[in-house]
């Protein structure tokens, strides 16, 4: 592989880097515009049992379920990617992932809730810039609790 092709490779890989994080900023600032530049046009997100559909509906189940959220943060672990090498637009992912979340909880109470979570993704490039084609959740850990105020 020549060295234009592999520093192409490494600029490609950081950029799909630089989305994951986008993504984790728009989530954890409530900022559905820029969830929304994060996916191509025909983008699809599944997130585990939580919500499955086309990545603007989860935009707006997102945008809806912002109210009741107090506190977000979203940190990414690990994250492993692969350029299809066959079409240089084309790549996929695994992001480890924890996510904080406090929310309200049954009778006034609220619910301190930490996940871990695989997101398996499929990036494409559109327009230029690369993003999320297919995003599927996996949970694979959940401290949710009930904590008083």
């Amino acid at each position: 592989m020549s060295t234009d092709a592999r520093l192409q490779g490494l600029l490609d890989k950081q950029e799909i880097r630089e989305l994951a994080l986008r993504y984790c900023r728009g989530v954890d600032r409530k900022d559905p515009a820029l969830l929304r530049s994060l996916y191509t046009h025909d983008g699809i997100d599944n997130h585990g049992d939580v919500f499955r559909g086309t990545a603007e509906e989860y935009v707006d189940f997102l945008e809806a379920s912002f109210e009741f959220i107090e506190i977000g943060a979203h940190y990414v672990c690990n994250h492993l990617i692969e350029l299809d090498p066959d079409n240089p637009d084309e790549a996929s992912g695994e992001v480890y992932a924890l996510g904080y979340h406090l929310l309200p909880g049954p009778e006034g109470s609220q619910t301190d809730s930490l996940v871990g979570v695989r997101y398996l993704d499929h990036y494409r490039r559109e327009e230029g810039q690369w993003r999320f084609a297919r995003r599927d959740v996996v949970f694979d850990l959940d401290r949710s609790r009930v904590v008083d105020r």
